[in-house]
């Protein structure tokens, strides 16, 4: 049962997914390609512990897979631009994470991180943005490797 601070939604993919308004990550600047949606939860699934799924809270049928990219590529060395720092209030590294958009393809066949634009959360103001990373040598769709992408596998708040 649903206590006066938590909310569930209907999601299409996960169901009915309950929680709190402090789970909420804020994205004033919307995403590219959904700049009308601004509220997303960070969804784990125990089956794939290596994704995390950003979930709108406002379209319960969007919900576009993330990684942590250096699980899959250790060298990722981005360089976050300062309007970003400055816009999310970013000043340790413990208080923020970065998650890179998965495209995998129908049937699976191939599997892309977007390294050139990461996700930047604050964990602790809970705002968020997607970074262009400029001059950057990262592309859109970098190809995951197959090995790496199958070792990836009931939706909670992470």
């Amino acid at each position: 049962m649903e206590s006066p601070a938590e909310k569930t939604i209907a999601t299409s993919r996960f169901g009915e997914v309950t929680f709190a308004e402090s789970d909420v990550f804020e994205f004033p600047w919307g995403l590219p390609g959904f700049a009308d949606q601004h509220r997303f939860l960070a969804l784990s699934l125990a089956e794939q512990p290596n994704f995390v799924w950003l979930q709108s809270v406002d379209d319960a049928k969007l919900a576009l897979p993330a990684a942590d990219p250096w699980q899959i590529f250790p060298d990722y060395d981005p360089r976050m631009p300062a309007y970003a720092t400055e816009a999310l209030g970013l000043t340790n590294a413990e208080d923020f994470t970065i998650l890179c958009i998965v495209v995998v393809t129908q049937g699976a066949e191939e599997m892309t991180m977007n390294l050139m634009a990461p996700i930047v959360l604050n964990l602790k103001t809970r705002r968020a943005r997607q970074v262009m990373l400029e001059s950057s040598p990262y592309a859109v769709r970098t190809p995951i490797p197959r090995k790496q992408a199958e070792a990836q596998g009931t939706a909670q708040p992470a």
